[in-house]
């Protein structure tokens, strides 16, 4: 079995496991960066609408709409790091050193928007793929930094822990602690040790065991499911927001229809034109994602409609085509003409308001193991996401880990975590893999039935009965599937089949154990 041993090893190479990565690199440490794939595929690169900047007119005013979106659950002391120290951490990197091109107002000041949930224009964006503007150029310095190798095509497998994957017998007394990870390389099959004094999960969501979801292929709560197998701390995995307008058309490949297009005119409307959020919420189209998307799953549930409809007709066709040309390009090649009808949209899974907890420097309970961007819980987003907040997360929770990291490394003396900061990682024990090739039929099959699940029993709106029934579902696959994987050679489908029921399995149990509807949880009443 190979080793590679390293500084810090980071799981995920969206914004939040690249802007880490620059972090220590730039300091001197050795960083491996593993993903799934291609350094684009990730959530981050679909993100559309833009990322918070402009906070100058009034920071109280941002802290209170996280706060509002959240159903007044959002930890003050998360919202706090974010609305002080996120401008800085744009302008740093993304203005001043990558010049992003964020799109300008005539007279060279950026242009700002709007989403739902905010009360004013403080959000910077790049036409309607600001997601993919900020990854493409963070990755491409990536590429240039000397010491960090990046490995695509590497699939986490499990945590490395003193306490399971040591050699040395006595390290099971040490704290719980972990120096690494198994990992497939997909090209070879081989399975690989990574060792290292820091490992970072910024594996991103869970969407993907929802039947509709924005998230990229894969995203299925792998940093969820590997941390809790070696017992770290996991919150709030009940408020998964559902992004409420999705490209829906039959036979079609669904896609996000950002915010933006709210904030700057277009309005939610029935299969009639008929306003229906205007008698829902004070903000109407522009209410926060968890109301307006259980508004429009009640609607379409009484109404039997398969969709509702974004109309943009408050909106200049040339303003569209030159604010929103990716969106409208898609329609158009799907056969909808944005500038003259209105866009069929649903609800899909988006994003995960919960996940690993940690502190505000992204440190978990397991020792050496820390946590940032969507894969992490601060709590900054509480029961519901506010818009536009998810890349600037990324940012801010880079930068803080990697800041407590250098310092713990570069510190002669750390008594906590002597163990694993300050010598080298211990020996892994070698991994052994069965001969059997997992059937790809029945794997397919497996993770549709999760999902399928997952969609009908613990979506947008729930009740006990059905996430009953959902455990219920869940818990007999899951005997089946760790059967099926300990018998198997690991593929990239098996891992994500293993990790896709997990995470699901800890998503119905945290929304049975809360009974108050808050935010992205709600239950139906009566059931």
């Amino acid at each position: 079995m190979k080793i590679i041993t390293t500084d810090c090893l980071v799981l995920g190479a969206g914004l939040a496991g690249s802007a880490y990565a620059l972090h220590l690199a730039r300091a001197g440490r050795q960083v491996e960066l593993l993903s799934l794939a291609d350094p684009l595929q990730a959530n981050s690169d679909w993100a559309q609408g833009g990322i918070i900047y402009d906070t100058s007119p009034d920071p109280a005013r941002l802290t209170q709409d996280i706060l509002d979106a959240s159903d007044g659950t959002a930890n003050p002391a998360a919202i706090a790091q974010l609305v002080q120290e996120g401008p800085a951490a744009v302008k740093e990197l993304l203005i001043d050193e990558l010049n992003v091109g964020f799109d300008r107002e005539t007279a060279g000041g950026l242009h700002l928007t709007r989403e739902g949930g905010h009360q004013e224009r403080r959000i910077i964006h790049t036409k309607d793929t600001t997601g993919h503007s900020i990854l493409a150029a963070v990755a491409a310095r990536v590429d240039a930094t000397p010491g960090i190798t990046r490995r695509s095509g590497f699939v986490a497998i499990d945590l490395l822990t003193l306490s399971h994957n040591s050699t040395e017998p006595l390290d099971r007394y040490e704290p719980l602690t972990c120096f690494g990870c198994y990992a497939l390389d997909t090209a070879t099959g081989e399975v690989v040790a990574f060792t290292a004094r820091k490992t970072i999960l910024a594996t991103g969501g869970l969407g993907g065991v929802f039947q509709h979801t924005t998230n990229q292929p894969g995203s299925v709560g792998h940093g969820v499911a590997m941390a809790y197998r070696v017992g770290a701390r996991l919150m709030d995995l009940e408020y998964v927001q559902f992004h409420p307008t999705v490209f829906f058309k039959k036979g079609a490949q669904p896609f996000l229809i950002t915010e933006a297009l709210r904030g700057e005119g277009a309005v939610l409307v029935d299969a009639h034109g008929r306003r229906f959020m205007d008698g829902v919420h004070p903000l109407g189209s522009l209410a926060p994602r968890d109301v307006v998307s259980r508004a429009i799953q009640h609607h379409l549930a009484a109404t039997g409609e398969p969709c509702a409809f974004l109309d943009l007709s408050a909106l200049k066709p040339d303003f569209i085509r030159e604010r929103f040309p990716s969106i409208h390009e898609r329609c158009l090649a799907n056969g909808v003409d944005i500038t003259r009808e209105p866009i069929p949209v649903v609800p899909a899974a988006h994003f995960s308001c919960g996940g690993v907890h940690t502190d505000l420097s992204g440190r978990t309970n397991v020792r050496q193991l820390n946590a940032i961007g969507e894969t992490a819980c601060t709590g900054l987003h509480g029961a519901n996401r506010l818009a536009s907040t998810s890349l600037l997360e990324c940012l801010v929770a880079a930068k803080a880990c990697a800041r407590a990291d250098l310092a713990e490394l570069t510190s002669e003396a750390s008594p906590a975590n002597v163990r694993i900061t300050n010598i080298a990682p211990p020996q892994p024990r070698v991994w052994r893999s069965p001969d059997k090739v997992a059937d790809p039929l029945l794997i397919r099959q497996d993770l549709q039935q999760i999902r399928q699940t997952m969609w009908n029993y613990a979506g947008i709106l729930r009740s006990p009965r059905r996430l009953a029934r959902a455990r219920r579902i869940l818990l007999e696959l899951r005997e089946d599937i760790q059967a099926f994987y300990r018998d198997c050679r690991p593929t990239r489908d098996l891992i994500e089949l293993r990790n896709a029921v997990q995470t699901a399995l800890l998503v119905v149990h945290a929304a049975a154990l809360n009974p108050v509807s808050k935010g992205c949880h709600h239950l139906e009443a009566g059931d």
